[in-house]
């Protein structure tokens, strides 16, 4: 028996997704900008997938622009937007938090010469509105906040935002990294206020290497303001190049296959409950995540000798349990997100990540129970 708890960091594809992949590599393998029947075919497929990542978004087919992931996407929304905007201001406006894609964007923006605010979490990961109304001002040219924090699972005021830069009568651009809560909750582009919205396929049970990106036509950018890449007329230009039909189509077949928000919330949270409960009955371990941040995710502090790395590394090998210790993009580096937290060392050095998706099962908590139980008492503290 096995437990894959890192769905944070990746998900299994589902059946619907590696069926449409499969489909188009083995019978409509066209290049979509070729003109003969294949590539008008491979076309039809990318358009109705585009049409069913704008209706899960409650935005125009025309409004969504595929890319190769999350990161790319993430880059083309902050290189793009201060792009667009630089004549009209200096300031930007994220988090400490952020993912690793966003915030050494906005660093090699810093070396630029733009003023770069990051609004710092409390000690459970939140950001308040006020600190959000506090930073924007009359020279920000982009607000870019996750919506749900991709460690601790807070959830951000991004709803606030909107409202923040109307009140400092802003020139900014709106970007929210929606990559955690994307099939998790309901997303609404209008609703939400963003100009720029970022989504990933591999984090819904849809395959690696596809993203996309919502630019609102309300922004009114162009390819000459807003592009980062150059070489054709695909994707609006905003990032040409041959599109990988396959991928996207499984991209879209995995968003039909998600279920209710209303329904997998309901039952992560169920799962997400009873794994708070066992493991507060653990003898030393400390929950780094409040009850009230998104149910899919649970940060922790493992009492062991070990570094959070050689206990992942352990529960992999030992006991088919797997977990992480933050973000993938990382690579094992220490958690930015635990430190600008303020945990102590000791707490950020030896926790660990569970992440859970809708195929997770009580059992899989029960295995990564006793696994914990077992490592913590061949290793203890000292």
């Amino acid at each position: 028996m096995s437990a894959y708890l890192d769905n944070s960091a990746t998900t299994k594809p589902c059946r619907e997704c590696v069926e449409a992949v499969v489909k188009m590599m083995e019978s409509n393998y066209g290049n979509p900008s070729s003109l003969h029947n294949l590539g008008i075919d491979a076309m039809k497929e990318i358009i109705l997938a585009r049409s069913i990542i704008a209706n899960s978004l409650s935005a125009e087919r025309e409004e969504i622009i595929f890319t190769s992931g999350g990161t790319e996407a993430n880059n083309l929304a902050v290189f793009g937007a201060v792009k667009a905007k630089k004549r009209l201001g200096n300031t930007i406006v994220t988090t400490a938090v952020e993912h690793e894609s966003v915030l050494q964007s906005v660093n090699e923006l810093e070396k630029q010469g733009f003023e770069v605010i990051y609004l710092q979490p409390d000690k459970n990961g939140n950001i308040t509105e006020e600190q959000i109304f506090d930073a924007v001002n009359s020279k920000t040219i982009l607000v870019s906040v996750m919506y749900i924090n991709n460690e601790v699972g807070t959830l951000m005021p991004v709803k606030s935002i909107s409202r923040a830069v109307k009140k400092a009568n802003a020139p900014a651009l709106i970007h929210i990294d929606c990559v955690q809560a994307y099939g998790k909750i309901p997303i609404n582009a209008k609703k939400l206020g963003a100009d720029l919205i970022t989504v990933s396929a591999h984090k819904i049970h849809g395959p690696k290497g596809v993203g996309a990106l919502y630019v609102s036509k309300s922004a009114h950018l162009t390819s000459q303001n807003f592009s980062i890449t150059f070489g054709g007329e695909q994707e609006q230009r905003l990032r040409p190049g041959t599109e990988s039909a396959p991928l996207i189509a499984g991209f879209a077949a995995a968003v039909k296959a998600l279920p209710s928000a209303s329904e997998q919330k309901e039952n992560i949270s169920q799962l997400c409950a009873y794994a708070r409960q066992k493991l507060s009955d653990i003898d030393g371990v400390v929950i780094n995540n409040p009850a009230d941040s998104s149910p899919y995710i649970i940060n922790l502090y493992v009492p062991t000798f070990m570094r959070s790395q050689t206990v992942i590394q352990e529960l992999s090998s030992n006991y088919q349990v797997y977990v992480s210790n933050g973000s993938a993009c990382a690579k094992g580096k220490r958690s930015h997100v635990l430190s600008a937290m303020g945990l102590s060392d000791e707490i950020i050095d030896k926790s660990i990540r569970i992440s859970f998706s809708r195929y997770n099962t009580k059992e899989d908590v029960d295995l990564l129970i006793s696994s914990l139980n077992d490592l913590i008492k061949k290793h203890p503290k000292g």
